[in-house]
């Protein structure tokens, strides 16, 4: 999924810069590197910068939501976290973000515990509800960013990212292990971009990831494998049904399904062109939101979707449930206004 960054100072002096995942990214990284690579060059003191409290906070872009209890935790643009204690009608900003960088994504275990994950490969905690993060991961020498995380409880975490990247954690975050993935078939090295993690029922992960490919694991995370899905595109975002039907979606509105764990998929006729950024499901319907302002919604566990779109065109990027069981869309001009943002 698209993202804007960014953070970080070069000792006193601020750097800023735009740029869309999986291909931006990139290219920052390189000039990191190509930096941090010229002997003649001072070496970068990068130092992390706390997101600025500001009155438009509710239009930022907002990229990932989750319910922390009854709040809802929305992360997106510079480090801003939004709460909300009554359905989505009110927001207030978090009062402590240690770092600026753009924030992709954010799971909750229980009502206070959360983490939350971004640009410059960051993961926040929060034990709070989302009102207050610590730093417990912050690679500041090439930004590798972190897209999605995923805790099965409150010790046992994945986070998944740029070129493969994958971390765990058995300690609640206190510690980051880099996990070594297998190549996939015909390829020298895992260098895919992996975009979202989630479970895919008791014992199973599923890692929707670039070029048409599920990574699973059937052992908790111990191996990964490739499933190759016949697609060709990338796949941006997943979710395990209430009933165990898993989907992905991703590029041109694309959407697959799997009624085995992950171990098979089968694509979904889809009715609009608009690519998928987030899945909900509530109320008996699941939602897909996508670019465009589209917003894809099935009554049949997945199996088929119908399509309405909104006239302003706004790219949706994540939803979640009101106060009133209504639907809750945010893009990336913040929270879309309630009453615009129910379900069809």
């Amino acid at each position: 999924m698209p993202m804007n960054i960014l953070n970080l100072r070069h000792g006193p002096a601020r750097a800023a810069v735009s740029a869309m995942a999986a291909v931006a990214a990139m290219a920052l990284g390189g000039l990191m590197s190509a930096h941090a690579s010229d002997p003649a060059a001072p070496s970068p003191v990068l130092l992390a910068q706390p997101a600025e409290q500001t009155r438009h906070a509710i239009h930022a872009p907002l990229l990932g939501v989750a319910h922390a209890g009854q709040r809802i935790v929305a992360v997106g643009g510079h480090g801003i976290v939004l709460l909300s204690d009554d359905g989505g009608q009110s927001y207030r900003q978090a009062t402590l973000v240690p770092v600026r960088a753009t924030l992709n994504a954010v799971h909750f275990t229980d009502a206070a515990s959360g983490w939350a994950v971004g640009h410059w490969g960051a993961i926040l905690r929060t034990i709070d509800g989302g009102l207050t993060w610590q730093v417990q991961r912050l690679d500041t020498k090439v930004d590798q960013p972190l897209f999605s995380v995923y805790f099965r409880d409150a010790a046992h975490g994945w986070a998944v990212g740029l070129w493969s990247l994958m971390l765990h954690t058995s300690d609640g975050g206190k510690t980051w292990r880099r996990l070594e993935l297998p190549a996939p078939p015909g390829a020298k090295g895992a260098d895919a971009n992996l975009y979202a993690v989630f479970s895919g029922g008791p014992g199973t992960l599923i890692v929707a990831a670039e070029r048409g490919r599920i990574l699973r694991s059937t052992d908790e995370g111990a191996t990964w494998r490739y499933v190759e899905t016949g697609y060709q595109g990338s796949f941006w975002a997943g979710t395990r049904l209430a009933s165990g039907t898993l989907l992905a979606g991703g590029l041109k509105g694309t959407i697959y399904r799997s009624a085995d764990g992950g171990a098979s998929w089968a694509p979904v006729a889809s009715p609009a062109k608009s690519s998928v950024t987030a899945f909900r499901e509530g109320g008996g319907k699941i939602y897909a939101t996508a670019l465009d302002g589209v917003l894809l919604t099935s009554t049949d566990d997945g199996k088929s979707f119908s399509a309405s779109q909104r006239d302003d065109r706004l790219p949706l990027t994540a939803a979640a449930g009101g106060a009133k069981g209504e639907l809750l869309l945010y893009s990336k001009s913040g929270v879309v206004p309630a009453e615009a943002g129910a379900g069809p």
